[in-house]
């Protein structure tokens, strides 16, 4: 399938959302519950798999949503059709504060290698595979899995990443060594592998893991200052693991009868 030529715009700062242009006959497919708001006149359709392309009946239908679950993704998505006569826009919301990233797949040599949960919206024909990890200990040790996310085409695609992103041009040879949940996205060209921390007190009290991502060029990463599962369990850590609530910065909240009497003043009762 030919790829839609879409024009876009992202607004905002922290939490920022992309508006995609689409003209007559031209469409954009959204992962689920992505969609922020859209012009009369684009049409939704809901399809099983990716969407991407015709793909040979049932079981070529099945195959490709088949893809999208082993990668943790909903087994649909949706299709925004302008079915209007004029250019209609279609927004896609990140789903926590960070950046959405378009990626030109045409000029990234038609291949990009993501995190699991990166992607967001792209140009119809764009195709959402998976990318099965060579090495085994990748697949056991790395922060994203066994299995991470595969678009190819030569359409626009947006990816989403947590806090600042920042992008690395690796030459041939060059190697970096990465927080394995602060990578977002990779050129296939990139070698990607698990590297030990090498000490064991540094692995057990450093706070960054037993292991590392190693990343050797050539090709283009990139690196996100905030992963999502780094922010789940801060705000895991600050949440009250009883009932009652928690108050940032009072000394009663430290101690057991005090969280007590603050339970109740805060209205925590048993009925």
């Amino acid at each position: 399938m030919a790829m839609d030529v879409v024009d876009f715009e992202i607004k905002g700062a922290e939490m920022q959302f992309v508006e995609v242009e689409l003209d007559p006959g031209e469409a954009a497919i959204g992962e689920a519950g992505s969609m922020m708001f859209m012009d009369a006149g684009i049409g939704m359709d809901t399809v099983f798999g990716d969407g991407s392309a015709n793909q040979g009946g049932f079981f070529g239908k099945l195959l490709g949503a088949g893809k999208r679950l082993v990668t943790g993704e909903s087994l649909f998505t949706t299709i925004y059709t302008n079915q209007s006569h004029t250019k209609l826009r279609v927004a896609f919301a990140a789903p926590y504060p960070g950046k959405i990233l378009p990626m030109d797949l045409g000029k990234l040599g038609g291949t990009l290698i993501c995190q699991k949960d990166a992607f967001l919206c792209a140009a119809r024909g764009v195709s959402l595979g998976i990318a099965l990890q060579q090495r085994l200990s990748t697949g056991f040790f790395g922060g994203e899995g066994f299995i991470m996310q595969k678009l190819d085409g030569d359409g626009l695609a947006f990816v989403h990443a947590g806090g600042t992103v920042v992008r690395r041009t690796l030459q041939p040879g060059q190697t970096l060594l990465v927080d394995t949940g602060c990578v977002v996205a990779y050129t296939p060209s990139v070698s990607f592998e698990i590297q030990y921390v090498g000490k064991i007190k540094t692995a057990l009290f450093g706070g960054e893991g037993l292991f590392l991502a190693k990343m050797t060029g050539p090709g283009e990463v990139w690196l996100q200052s905030l992963p999502f599962s780094r922010l789940a369990s801060r705000v895991f850590a600050a949440a009250p693991q009883r009932g009652g609530s928690r108050e940032e910065g009072s000394l009663l909240g430290g101690f057991g009868a005090a969280g007590l009497l603050g339970g109740i003043l805060g209205g925590d009762n048993d009925e």
